[in-house]
């Protein structure tokens, strides 16, 4: 089979695989990656640099465009709560963004604040996120490359 056709894995491999893509990419940037025995507060592992405190991850994966959402419950907005988002394209490495939760705290069209509190809706309150080819530009300052540098410069001084 060829590398990278990203269509040939189902829903949970895909959602494996970028978990699993995060925690080397951390890895491979000096952070210690510690996984979560049970998933059900919505992270999906923590890390940390030797220096710094501990942050917390939470890992979302799309097949190129389109909407992920975060329950408010499970992704509570605060300074060391991240969502790393991967997007795969067949024929392509994978695109690795790590964008801080607080990135929520000024809702726009690209981060979105879904209350669902209107009579007769029943989903739960969700950040999300909208993932176009023209939001892109907007992502970009949220690269994976990037956000590591940002966060080495704060931790590391």
């Amino acid at each position: 089979m060829p590398r990278h056709q990203w269509n040939s894995l189902n829903t949970q491999q895909i959602g494996a695989y970028a978990e699993y893509f995060v925690k080397m990419e951390l890895t491979m940037h000096g952070f210690q990656v510690y996984s979560t025995e049970v998933d059900d507060r919505g992270i999906d592992f923590v890390a940390r640099r030797e220096s710094g405190p501990f942050i917390e991850v939470q890992v979302k994966s799309l097949r190129s465009m389109g909407y992920v959402f975060m329950q408010k419950t499970k992704f509570p907005l605060r300074p060391h709560t991240y969502l790393a988002l991967c997007l795969f394209a067949d024929g392509q490495e994978p695109k690795l963004f790590l964008i801080p939760s607080v990135a929520w705290l000024t809702p726009n069209a690209i981060f979105v604040d879904r209350k669902y509190d209107a009579q007769g809706q029943t989903s739960k309150p969700e950040w999300g996120l909208n993932v176009s080819k023209r939001n892109m530009a907007a992502l970009s300052p949220y690269s994976f490359e990037s956000t590591i540098k940002n966060f080495a410069v704060q931790i590391d001084g």
